[in-house]
């Protein structure tokens, strides 16, 4: 629609997609064209492959009244590419389109690539094919010389610059989780976020010097709020590969006390539990309520190196469960003040799944457990969810042409070494990891006689999202630990 209003075009009338993509697409999937005359879009229209596809592709829309009668349509500037193709962004010049792609068809956790196009030639090339990280976002300098990127890297989202002529990377701000970056001059203004602090505003020189804070939106809440102190360390994990671990440490802090811990296993299984501040899984939620919180980033986990992403590929109970033992005996060892005999083990989507794989797997070490959204039969789980990519290439094909895929590292099949009590926590509108797998996981505990309870939300999805609900959550989570690891039993 123009600035100074009038009639709106339907650039996508003619197409069978969402842009934004659903559910994580955001304004960065789309951009105008230098002249004003077109936009480039995000889309995926593959028809009825959709649940199996993630061919992302860009589309360039002419902006007239013809698009919307039906006689133009949007053209697909990248079906070469099966793989996914996103955030375009021109740059200040107007001569090179750059935007992020996948190489590998139906793999969603794939390393982006920054691609530059030259405009409107269709001529364009790799920048960032040596570059061992993902981006997650960019933006262009003013000189139009310049690419500044945010990316996971070993439990952060740095920013990073790279020069779009020879590809050469060097970090901007290294610490926290970086996001939303936009170059104003010679400096660059994103939001920031850690462990002890919600998003705020910074701008710093495009070299990383002269960092300020811009904006005090939570100072006032967070001088009501006390927060654990944090650090990392890496550790020996599966094949003495490195591994890294965050620990939080309980407020107010006394090295002469022995605390409880709550042993944190992130979704994903392509994700991480980073310097971040969150409203769902915040460790510190933990660390107030007078716990130790350690968060093991085990193979599989981003920001690491493609390989180490790659890796889980096959083996979901296999070099996880490696690193989760040996990172939780690492910093036992590491903190004598953290007591051994009473850990609990937490964990939603993928670590909810690990907390199923746990039960039946690592049977003696937890006093309790929390399954959020977590799978217990993974080869009926493919047959509930809207995602079939995923198990697909997680699990290497469908459960009729592999089935040992699915069967290799199934929770089901070790219920029988199931003893340790569980909170199971579902909701009725979870269509990632249907709501039957949580009531199938309570159902066993309650037939095998385990103390177990149930926490059902019928109006939430693979989240918890809203206000009312977190705290019941968070209020329900918290009494079964203080029920199990704050009592001598």
């Amino acid at each position: 629609m123009p600035a100074s209003g009038g009639q709106a075009v339907d650039v996508m009338k003619n197409m069978d997609a969402d842009t934004p993509s659903k559910p994580f697409g955001g304004p960065e999937e789309i951009t105008f064209t230098p002249e004003g005359t077109g936009i480039i879009f995000t889309a995926r229209d593959v028809g009825r492959k959709e649940p199996w596809s993630t061919d992302f592709d860009l589309y360039h829309a002419p902006i007239s009244d013809r698009v919307g009668d039906g006689t133009t349509a949007p053209k697909c500037l990248t079906e070469k590419n099966e793989a996914w193709d996103t955030n375009p962004l021109f740059s200040p010049d107007g001569k090179i389109l750059a935007y992020l792609a996948m190489s590998r068809a139906g793999y969603e956790s794939d390393r982006f690539r920054i691609i530059l196009r030259a405009w409107p030639d269709e001529e364009e090339h790799v920048l960032t094919e040596d570059w061992d990280r993902s981006p997650s976002s960019i933006c262009w300098s003013a000189n139009s010389k310049t690419l500044f990127a945010t990316a996971a890297n070993i439990g952060q989202r740095s920013l990073f610059a790279i020069d779009t002529e020879v590809g050469g990377v060097r970090i901007v701000v290294r610490d926290g989780r970086v996001t939303s970056p936009n170059a104003v001059g010679d400096r660059i203004i994103f939001g920031m976020d850690n462990l002890v602090s919600p998003v705020e505003l910074y701008s710093v020189e495009s070299d990383g010097d002269n960092m300020h804070k811009i904006t005090q939106i939570n100072s006032e809440k967070l001088s009501a709020v006390r927060m654990g102190e944090f650090e990392q360390f890496s550790f020996a994990g599966w094949n003495n590969e490195t591994v890294y671990c965050y620990v939080v440490k309980p407020v107010e802090f006394d090295p002469d006390k022995k605390y409880p811990v709550a042993f944190l296993i992130h979704g994903g299984p392509q994700g991480s539990f980073g310097n971040t501040f969150h409203y769902r899984w915040n460790p510190q939620v933990y660390a107030g309520a007078g716990y130790a919180a350690v968060m093991v980033d085990f193979h599989g986990s981003v920001g690491y190196g493609q390989a180490f992403c790659d890796s889980i590929r096959g083996d979901w109970g296999g070099k996880p469960l490696g690193d989760l033992k040996k990172g939780l005996a690492a910093v036992l060892a590491r903190y004598p003040w953290m007591d051994g005999d009473r850990v609990g083990a937490l964990g939603a989507s993928f670590g909810g799944y690990m907390i199923n794989w746990i039960a039946g797997n690592w049977p003696d070490r937890f006093r309790c457990l929390v399954n959020h959204d977590g799978n217990i039969d993974e080869r009926m789980a493919y047959f509930d969810t809207e995602e079939l990519w995923f198990p697909e290439w997680d699990h290497i094909g469908t459960p009729w042409d592999n089935p040992t895929g699915y069967e290799k590292h199934n929770p089901v099949n070790y219920i029988k070494n199931w003893k340790t009590p569980m909170l199971v926590i579902h909701g009725a509108l979870d269509f990632r990891v249907a709501e039957t797998q949580g009531l199938g996981t309570f159902n066993a505990l309650q037939r095998l006689g385990i103390s177990s309870k149930l926490l059902y939300f019928p109006d939430e999805n693979h989240w918890v999202l809203k206000p009312a609900n977190s705290i019941l959550w968070h209020e329900t989570v918290l009494s079964w630990l203080n029920h199990w690891l704050k009592n001598d039993y």
